[in-house]
């Protein structure tokens, strides 16, 4: 199956804080709420949403392409992409302003603070589906330029595309109706418990709802692993135990990746969702949301320490 990947590129600059957000937070002044908080480390890496899934499809053996917006200073990026098997010839460049940047802290829990410079991201509506040189079989949709979002959900209807939704960092950017048309038209929608939450909220839709179209819901819950739900039943799958707990930044998207990678090969969406776990695993040992490597056979060895998986791996070596 060829796949098409929208969304954001970015570099992120991600920076550690040594305590809790939660304890410099007063609940009672959060009308008035200024904080800054003194990190003790920032590193400049690679991300966004889009180039993430696609660097975990890459180290899986598939060839993603990426169909997003990028400024002046990608060349060095694309070089990387390339060199590690992803399709970057979809990728338009705008020379007139920078690529995305993600700024990121995070705390000693986990927790996150966060903002996003869009950059040449807001040019995402000058793409098109209509202008790839040969129709995928399934796109996935994720955070970029709202109305770019919008703009690729109906060309997917206009070309009889099938597309999974995840409209995350974005929820709170569009309008009910938005929302809704973008969920009641996907194959199937991703989102992480909290956002779900959100989507609930803002559409008034019961997962029930979203069942009449979509082939499936799928809701992560960080370390409480993830659930796969159908019209028939619920799955759960529980997230894999890291080797060293290093930054959780970009773990979604190496989860989508792998849950992408058994979907591609026609796995049952249990087998999807571990093999997703699995990759998120290996984001989070990492230093950034590209920091991990492994190549099939580690990766195969490592997913048989905790799932029996009759074989269906083999396939991919």
């Amino acid at each position: 199956m060829k796949i098409v990947l929208t969304g954001s590129i970015a570099y992120d600059y991600l920076m550690h804080f040594p305590g809790q957000f939660e304890e410099n937070i007063l609940p009672e002044l959060l009308d008035r709420i200024s904080l800054s908080f003194l990190v003790d480390s920032m590193a400049r890496k690679r991300g966004g949403i889009a180039a993430n899934i696609a660097y975990t499809l890459a180290l899986l053996g598939e060839k993603p392409k990426i169909l997003a917006a990028a400024g002046m200073d990608f060349q060095e990026y694309r070089d990387w992409l390339d060199s590690h098997g992803v399709d970057t010839s979809a990728i338009h460049i705008f020379e007139d302003t920078y690529t995305s940047s993600f700024f990121a802290t995070t705390d000693d829990s986990n927790a996150q603070i966060a903002s996003f410079y869009p950059g040449a991201m807001d040019q995402s509506t000058q793409l098109s589906l209509h202008d790839l040189d040969e129709k995928p079989d399934l796109v996935f949709i994720s955070p970029s330029d709202p109305a770019a979002m919008n703009k690729f959900i109906d060309e997917c209807l206009e070309l009889n595309i099938p597309y999974f939704y995840d409209p995350s960092q974005q929820i709170v950017r569009f309008s009910s109706e938005e929302l809704k048309h973008g969920i009641l038209n996907c194959a199937a929608l991703f989102s992480n418990d909290y956002e779900f939450g959100l989507i609930s909220e803002k559409t008034a839709l019961a997962r029930e709802d979203l069942l009449k179209s979509a082939q499936f819901v799928v809701t992560t819950r960080g370390e409480d692993g993830v659930d796969i739900t159908t019209i028939q039943e619920t799955i759960h799958v529980p997230s894999v135990p890291p080797d060293i707990n290093f930054d959780p930044t970009g773990i979604g998207d190496a989860f989508r990746a792998g849950f992408l990678k058994g979907y591609l090969n026609q796995l049952s969406l249990e087998r999807c969702a571990q093999i997703g776990a699995l990759a998120a695993t290996y984001c989070l040992e990492a230093d950034s949301p590209q920091g991990h490597k492994f190549d099939i056979p580690s990766f195969i060895s490592r997913f048989r320490k905790y799932y029996d998986d009759h074989g269906e791996l083999d396939s991919w070596q």
